[in-house]
């Protein structure tokens, strides 16, 4: 997937987390679409893997672009065979450029710790 996809995944899953609609298909490509819906209906399975290990951030307190970051990246890596380095340094780099000065390392840290967990096969 492309950073672009990532992007606009990204601006969708933040968008339906601000309204609590679904992700809007017009706009973005397919791609983008998949990600951002795959991850908001997986949402509460995947808050519960990034509660487990944000240790004192509970994750309706984090940052909410971080969320939606850590949410689409978390998708991604347990429902696509993208390499687990792809996936986090392309959230790092996205978390940078469009969150706080320190969500960088937040989502760094965050997404080492999950990837060590196990990866379903690929369905994306």
């Amino acid at each position: 997937m492309s950073r672009d996809s990532r992007i606009d995944a990204l601006g969708a899953l933040y968008s339906s987390d601000a309204t609590g609609d679904p992700p809007a298909r017009s706009g973005i490509t397919a791609k983008a679409f998949r990600l951002a819906s795959g991850a908001w209906e997986d949402r509460e399975a995947l808050d519960a893997e990034l509660a487990k290990v944000a240790t004192g951030w509970r994750v309706q307190r984090m940052p909410a672009v971080d969320r939606a970051l850590l949410r689409l990246a978390l998708y991604e890596l347990r429902h696509t065979d993208t390499p687990v380095a792809v996936v986090i340094s392309e959230a790092v780099e996205l978390a940078k450029g469009y969150s706080t000065a320190r969500s960088g390392a937040f989502v760094n840290g965050v997404l080492a710790k999950l990837a060590a967990g196990p990866r379903p096969s690929s369905q994306g």
